[in-house]
Parts: C-alpha cells; sequence; structure tokens
C-alpha cells in the first residue's frame, strides 16, 4: 500500500510539474509574441495570380511602394509613427499602386489597408521572427489568389540583402530599441539556448494560429 501510495504521489506531482511547465511556456510565448506584434508592422503584398506575368507585377508594385515608404518613414522612430504616416497617406500609397499596374499594362484594381494579418515564420538575413498576427500595410492586387511577399517595413528590413545573411547595424539597433531585450535576443538568435526558446515560440504560435482559424 505504502508504494502505491507513493506512486499515486509521484504520477500527482509529475502532472503538476508538466502543468506548471506547459503554463509557463505559454505564458512566456504570449509575452514575447506580444511584444513583437506591438513593435512590428509589416508589408504584405499579394499577386492577382500564380502566374509569371502577376508575379513580376506583384515586385514591381512592391518596388514602388517601398520607395515612396522609405522616403515617407525615414524620420519614423516607433510602429506608432510609422502607422500614423501611413494611415495619413493610405491614397497615396492606392494611387501609386493603381498607377504602376496600368503602366505595365494591367486593368488590376488595387485594396490599400491597414489590418492585421496571419504571418509565416519568416527569416530576413540573420534576424528572424516567428509565425504569429501583425499589423501590416496590406497590397492586394485584382483577386488577390496569389503567393504573398511580406517584409518589415518597422523596423526597416525590407532592403535586407539576404544573400548576405547579416541585418544592417542600424536596423539591429532600432530593433534593440523597440524591443524588450528577451525579444531581441530570440529573435536574432544564434546560441542553442536562444534557438530552443524560438522554437518554443514558434511552436505556440502557429498553434494559436491553427485554433484560430477552425
Amino acid at each position: 500500500m505504502k508504494n502505491l501510495s507513493k506512486i499515486k504521489i509521484l504520477i500527482i506531482l509529475t502532472i503538476l510539474i508538466l502543468l506548471y511547465t506547459l503554463i509557463s511556456a505559454i505564458s512566456y510565448s504570449n509575452a514575447v509574441s506580444s511584444n513583437l506584434s506591438e513593435n512590428i508592422f509589416r508589408l504584405h503584398v499579394i499577386a492577382a495570380s500564380n502566374s509569371e506575368e502577376d508575379q513580376n507585377l506583384k515586385y514591381i508594385v512592391r518596388d514602388e511602394i517601398l520607395k515612396y515608404m522609405n522616403e515617407l518613414t525615414k524620420n519614423a522612430t516607433s510602429k506608432e509613427d510609422v502607422i500614423e504616416l501611413v494611415n495619413k497617406n493610405l491614397g497615396t500609397f492606392k494611387e501609386i499602386s493603381q498607377s504602376t499596374i496600368r503602366k505595365n499594362g494591367y486593368n488590376y484594381n488595387v485594396n490599400v489597408s491597414v489590418c492585421s494579418s496571419d504571418f509565416p515564420t519568416k527569416s530576413y538575413g540573420d534576424i528572424s521572427l516567428p509565425a504569429g498576427k501583425y499589423d501590416s500595410l496590406k497590397v492586394e492586387i485584382g483577386e488577390a489568389s496569389g503567393q504573398n511577399w511580406w517584409c518589415v517595413l518597422f523596423p526597416p528590413l525590407c532592403f535586407v540583402d539576404v544573400s548576405s545573411g547579416i541585418v544592417p547595424d542600424d536596423s539591429k539597433e532600432i530593433m534593440k530599441e523597440n524591443l524588450s531585450e528577451e525579444s531581441y535576443n530570440i529573435i536574432a538568435h544564434d546560441e542553442s539556448e536562444i534557438s530552443f526558446k524560438f522554437k518554443i515560440l514558434e511552436i505556440f504560435q502557429n498553434v494559436k494560429t491553427m485554433i484560430a482559424n477552425n
């Protein structure tokens, strides 16, 4: 009987430890993902279709948007500053997109908005962002049934040369200024411990997205 009681106690303790670990992991994931989503603003461009022509058009529209965005937000120091500027100039973003589409011989309408969208895990040089919901400038070309293109407008990572594998120091400094130390260390992970934390965050964010979409 004593041995049975010890086994029961051991089982209960194991369950409690597992529950505590799970709750701690969920709390950690929520804290980091909230810090990231509150301080990061992204660009989301969706092509009309997956045809080669429509995909090429998507990149042309993207380039024109980034040119204007880079000039518009060059003095912005926070996500709030960027969103305020974008909202005030949504009409201009739409005009640029529509004009670019027409100049390239297409008649697609375009929808431009600021919204919250689900993003997959994405790397920009030596910075990686976990999957999750992020505010973004969303540009939908035509029926918007083609592949997505996305980047980070703030802090500015859209012009990162991914082939070099390195994010410029000035972009990293802006990220450090706007994110918690823990959040920055995770997305700029280069150590096994940080990589493990990133995987935990990624798993929980993917589960939350699956649940939200069902």
